[in-house]
């Protein structure tokens, strides 16, 4: 298998099967995880009917909502035991257009980690986000390339792809954080190996349905990760 699409879930009836029946469309050698997390809106009942009917397509289910990152860190552990080339995360939600799958897949080829990116190339590809939270998300990207060094534009991205070695040789089980600071935290590490990072442009939409993942306590997260890393990282160095 070329690659294995892992999508946490909570809540997402309404998306999660066009989005599986788009990303089988590509006819690429995909499968399929999906994580849910107990949805009360049946979301899990769903995948296993998708998994019944695609034989590409595998479900994990989580006793209750425990957060992104953990939902991430399970799906990357069972991925890995498949042993594709590479594996992707995205969001079930449809703010990570599908479409561009075959571009990740094809920009992978000369990258290590390939993030899907919001702000290339001075451009700000969002939409349906109010004035605030984008001015939120950029001044944390730039507060973060400064503090931890890392040398891509779009530092909390979850839109990405991995080749499979480079899950392999961070320590997942490492990984403490979730929301924006998971994603900060997982390009930090793949940096701290040596793995070459490219960024391809992507437009992110808001939410079709549902309600935002966004909090404090994520922001807060995302905030202090930084230091962290920066300290390990000159502790190291020393």
């Amino acid at each position: 298998m070329t690659a294995i699409v892992v999508i946490p879930t909570y809540n997402e009836a309404t998306n999660i099967t066009p989005l599986i029946k788009i990303i089988l469309g590509f006819n690429l050698n995909i499968g399929i995880l999906i994580v849910d997390d107990n949805s009360p809106d049946g979301t899990g009942k769903i995948a296993d009917g998708l998994s019944k009917e695609y034989p590409q397509v595998s479900v994990i289910h989580r006793p209750k909502k425990q957060g992104l990152g953990r939902a991430y860190i399970e799906g990357f552990h069972w991925a890995i035991k498949q042993k594709p080339d590479y594996i992707i995360e995205m969001d079930a939600d449809f703010s990570h257009n599908p479409e561009k799958i075959p571009e990740f897949l094809k920009q992978i080829e000369n990258y290590d980690l390939v993030i899907g990116s919001r702000y290339l190339n001075g451009m700000v590809s969002v939409i349906n986000w109010p004035i605030k939270r984008l001015i939120i998300s950029l001044v944390a990207n730039n507060y973060t390339r400064l503090i931890t060094g890392l040398k891509i534009h779009d530092c909390t991205g979850g839109f990405k792809c991995f080749r499979r070695e480079v899950l392999e040789n961070i320590n997942l089980d490492r990984i403490t954080s979730d929301g924006y600071a998971f994603q900060i935290e997982m390009n930090f590490r793949a940096q701290e190996l040596g793995y070459h990072i490219g960024e391809i442009p992507i437009i992110f939409a808001d939410r079709h349905s549902g309600t935002s993942k966004m909090s404090r306590k994520i922001m807060w997260e995302a905030l202090f990760l930084v230091w962290k890393l920066r300290i390990g990282s000159f502790f190291k160095i020393a």
